[in-house]
Formats: structure tokens, sequence, C-alpha cells
């Protein structure tokens, strides 16, 4: 039942997406509407499956790098979903909706090998370590859509090309607005996400740092956003700068959360024998 779930969530993200690309071209409301409703109902599908997998396996669907992927898509979509819900960006699924599917389909082509002990997830730090990056990330991949978005838009005003897509995107003003929040709120997470999992590689390997590959990848992508942060609240960075940074930031994300497990040795990796916890 939970691979048919996720069969259901995997195909309800696709035609949500093909629905949100058509709106893309056509602003239809209903489109958008059923779009969103198809994107949610994949949601509850894919939380369905989460669950069965955490009650059938008792621990968090996270131990190996494809639950990992799979938990992020989740949290990713529903972040959107609330998001949309908040500030009526509907033009904002077309760029997200299309992540989602593929996060979902390398979730099935990753390793199943496990990178965290069954048991790890009786530790409270732990818990809050996980649960803070996973948001933390939901909301960096949503900034790097809306770094997307800013970017096309100002191509196509700098190029006065004042077709569809342009008429179709939100002004650039609300495009960084959005984005500063999704920033604001995301970094605070990663923080935390960073603090709380010093103290678990304290408690379980005696000290805060190991030069673990995931760990340094991890606070070079801290610095990215940190850097982010300071020149917008510092310096006023705001537009192309912002929006480039924030795709180079989420694109370290990517890298610390599937390299790091997939090919360089550490703790956190499948292929150095140590299970993480």
């Amino acid at each position: 039942m939970e691979s048919l779930f996720l069969v259901i969530a995997t195909l309800c993200y696709l035609c949500g997406t093909v629905g949100y690309l058509v709106y893309l071209l056509k602003d239809r409301e209903v489109l958008h509407r059923i779009s969103w409703s198809v994107l949610l109902v994949g949601a509850l599908f894919h939380g369905a499956a989460l669950l069965m997998r955490a009650i059938g396996s008792g621990h968090f669907p996270v131990t190996s790098i494809r639950e990992a992927i799979s938990f992020f898509a989740w949290v990713f979509v529903v972040t959107y979903l609330v998001i949309q819900v908040k500030l009526r960006l509907r033009i904002l699924g077309s760029f997200v909706s299309p992540l989602a599917v593929v996060f979902m389909i390398c979730s099935r082509l990753l390793p199943t090998q496990a990178i965290l002990k069954n048991n790890s997830f009786t530790n409270g730090w732990l818990i809050v370590h996980v649960t803070s990056i996973f948001l933390a990330n939901a909301l960096f991949a949503v900034l790097f859509s809306l770094g997307i978005m800013y970017l096309l838009q100002e191509r196509h005003i700098k190029k006065k090309n004042f077709g569809l897509l342009y008429e179709r995107l939100p002004s650039l003003e609300r495009i960084d607005s959005i984005a500063h929040a999704c920033l604001m709120s995301g970094f605070p997470l990663m923080t935390a996400g960073l603090i709380t999992g010093f103290v678990y590689a304290t408690m379980i390997w005696r000290s805060p740092w190991n030069w673990d590959p995931k760990e340094v990848l991890s606070v070079v992508t801290w610095l990215i956003y940190a850097i982010l942060v300071h020149e917008r609240l510092a310096v006023g960075w705001r537009g192309r700068r912002a929006a480039w940074l924030a795709i180079l930031g989420f694109s370290a994300t990517l890298l610390t959360f599937i390299l790091a497990s997939l090919l360089l040795a550490g703790h956190h990796s499948v292929i150095s024998g140590n299970l993480y916890g």
C-alpha cells in the first residue's frame, strides 16, 4: 500500500505540474484551483505513505537517502501549499511543482541503504536537527524558484519583451519581497539545525566537529545564506544579485544533501559503512 500511495502521489504531482505549466500560458483561475487541489491530494497520499513507512519501520522516514529525498519532496510541496494560501502567488506553482516531480523521481532511483540508525530518533536533539534542516531546505527551494522567476522577469523588462510570460509573472518588487520572507524564515531554521547537529555530534562522537564532508558542505552552504542575509539587511542587496545568490545557495544545499551522502565517505554517507548515530 505504501508503494501504491507513493505512485499516486507522484502522478498527482505530475498532473499538478502539467496543470500549472498550462496555467503559465493561460490565465484561468480554474486551472490554478485544479492544479493546487491535485498537489494537495498528492501531498495527502504522500504523507500517508510516509506515515505507513514510519509505523512499519518504527523510525522517522529519513534513515536512507531515498527516504530523505522523498520526505523532503513532501515537506517542499506542503510548504508551497501553505505559502500559496497565505500569499496568493498562483504562478509560483508553475516553478515549484516541476521540482517536486524531479525530487520524487530521484528518490525512487537512489539507494535504500541506511545512513541513520533506526533508534537514532529517540534523541530530541536529532529530531530538532532533522526537522529544522528539512523545513529550512524547503523554504530555500521556494526561494530558488523565486530567484528563477525574478531573473526571467528582469530579463523581459531589460529586453523590453512585454509578451505573455512578462504579463503572467508578478512584479519584481513582489517576487523580491516574498523571497526576502522565505530567506528570513529559512535562515534561522538552518542555523538551529546546524547548532543542534553539533550538539548531537558531541554526544555521539565526543566532538562537535569531525571534518565530515557533510559538516563542511553544510557550513559552506550556511555561509552562502549568511552572506545573503547580511547583504540584504546591512547593504540593502535586492534583485538580481540576491536572486543569483539564492540559486547558488540551493545548489549548494543539493550538493550537501545528495553528494555527501552518495559519493563522499563520512558519517552521513552510504559508502562509509558507519551508520550516523
